[in-house]
């Protein structure tokens, strides 16, 4: 009898990296000239970026630095939600953006029904943030994983643990 394979299914995000295009981006907020003695800040806290800026165009200009070097740290900016811009004394503009860590119960209900529409000779099933994928034939789960990375889902994935 042939033993099965599986792998996970997660939605991570590489903290560090994040980090560091935070601290990139600051450093290029303190030198940019459109941006230097603005009073424009950026942190990372706990799985959230607070950026504060004096008007909305210069926070839309933070967020763009932002995302560039997300994008080139390979952190997917489906992985960001951003909050409600708000606004506080003197005009000026804070954002939250929360970092998504895992996938929650409707998303993984979302990657079990396209895995089992596609009539793929595997068993998909949640176990609490991630979704398992198991079956006998590594070439069906190899076609899994290019079915739910051409689907264009609103989450990144990464496939973890292939057994």
């Amino acid at each position: 009898m042939a033993k099965d394979s599986s792998f996970d299914i997660i939605s991570k995000v590489d903290l560090q990296e994040v980090d560091n295009a935070v601290n990139q981006t600051s450093k290029e907020i303190s030198q940019r000239f459109d941006l230097k003695d603005t009073n424009t800040a950026i942190e990372l806290g706990n799985e959230e970026i607070s950026i504060t800026a004096e008007d909305d165009f210069k926070l839309r200009n933070v967020i763009d630095i932002l995302q560039t070097k997300m994008t080139k740290r390979g952190i997917s900016l489906k992985s960001l939600q951003y909050g409600k811009v708000e606004k506080s004394l003197g005009g000026r503009v804070k954002q939250i953006i929360t970092l998504k860590q895992g996938i929650e119960k409707e998303e993984a209900k979302l990657i079990t029904t396209a895995v089992k529409n596609a009539k793929i000779k595997v068993q998909a099933s949640i176990q609490g943030d991630s979704v398992r994928v198991t079956g006998k034939n590594k070439d069906d789960l190899q076609a899994v994983i290019q079915l739910l990375k051409s689907a264009d889902l609103p989450f990144p994935l990464q496939f973890v643990n292939y057994r």
